[in-house]
């Protein structure tokens, strides 16, 4: 068998001892095909971004690049612009055969919260080799506000597979064909090519900037922020919009996606020739995603953007992005949107769960 592991999978990895916590991991922690990651009780702020690299561990490169420790038991704010790296509650043994990789959940990159997984040996962000055993570890950096953290705050999320799984353009097509995975028509080119809305069918509201001078969010208050503190509104009046170097900005897709039930999927970016910028800083598209919202019609993807060395005009239906499709190795026993919380079902235009509506 060969494809992402399921919810059930994730549970017996738990059962059998390839996948432990301290404390023991949550039932909440399961997601249809990803395992949410847990901040443990300290922070080290260090002095830049750093990989453990072959035949070394977090913990020595920490004496390295160290500055200082700080104490979440009580909360602590993770000031914007510096890095931390945070030991998280999970560790990994896992089966020969079995890879693992990581990404920010949803609210994360709505953020701009720069969240990867680093591991002991580790040579690439957010990616574990089958058959490691060994602690795990967020590397933090919020780049746009300042955030209130304590310990078993779950900022990313680790996803597991077995073999090679991801789905072929011709495949791509075929599953289209049989079950359409947006409202349009799709453009497959090594993935599903999604592209930016500008053109918004009630009014000129296409997005929000993120305003460069503001006060501290904690991640546990759930539609308690005013967004004006936060967000100013982007409008376009003629189907494009100047990004500006350094900006970040939260737009939306013009597709509605739909991720199968049998499927997971992973947001990647788009080519660099493109333009000066970046689409996704959280890429993880569960089974179900779309799957029931306005009648299967799909959900629209939120676009996380940062726009790089210079200015740059976006028009209205540029392509930014694609999925990448993977074959679930089983059918989740539980579907994004059905029967948990899901807060992103059937979503358009939406800033983080921590502002208000």
């Amino acid at each position: 068998m060969t494809g992402v592991l399921s919810s059930q999978q994730i549970r017996a990895m738990i059962a059998d001892g390839a996948l432990t916590g301290a404390p023991g991991i949550l039932p909440e922690q399961v997601q249809p095909a990803s395992l949410d990651l847990r901040l443990g009780q300290v922070a080290y702020r260090v002095r830049a971004s750093f990989l453990a690299g072959a035949g070394r561990t977090v913990t020595e490169r920490l004496t390295e690049f160290e500055m200082h420790r700080i104490d979440l038991s009580q909360g602590a704010v993770l000031e914007k612009g510096c890095v931390y790296v945070v030991p998280l509650m999970e560790s990994l043994a896992l089966p020969e055969g079995v890879q693992a990789v990581a990404n920010a959940k949803s609210s994360t990159g709505r953020l701009d919260l720069l969240t990867r997984m680093i591991t002991d040996g580790g040579v690439e962000f957010d990616r574990v080799a089958a058959g490691y055993a060994g602690p795990l570890y967020a590397e933090v950096c919020p780049r746009s506000f300042s955030v209130l953290v304590r310990p078993g705050m779950r900022l990313n999320q680790i996803r597991f597979r077995r073999g090679q799984a991801v789905l072929t353009d011709d495949a791509l097509r075929a599953l289209h064909d049989a079950t359409p995975l947006v409202d349009s028509p799709a453009v497959i080119d090594d993935g599903l090519g999604f592209s930016v809305d500008l053109r918004p069918t009630g009014g000129t509201l296409v997005g929000y900037r993120a305003k460069p001078h503001t006060g501290v969010i904690d991640l546990d208050r759930i539609s308690y922020y005013d967004p004006t503190r936060f967000w100013e509104e982007v409008h376009a009046e003629s189907g494009h919009i100047i990004l500006d170097p350094g900006a970040f900005y939260i737009l939306v897709s013009r597709e509605a996606v739909h991720i199968p039930p049998e499927y997971a999927a992973e947001m990647a970016p788009y080519v660099a020739m493109v333009g000066e910028f970046r689409v996704h800083y959280a890429g993880f598209f569960d089974p179900g995603f779309g799957h029931d919202a306005a009648g299967g019609g799909g959900s629209r993807g939120v676009l996380e953007v940062r726009c790089h060395e210079a200015p740059f005009v976006l028009e209205h239906g540029q392509i930014v992005g694609r999925l990448v499709y993977e074959r679930m190795d089983q059918l989740p026993d539980q579907l994004y949107g059905a029967g948990i919380a899901s807060n992103y079902q059937g979503q358009g235009l939406k800033l983080s769960k921590h502002f208000k509506a």
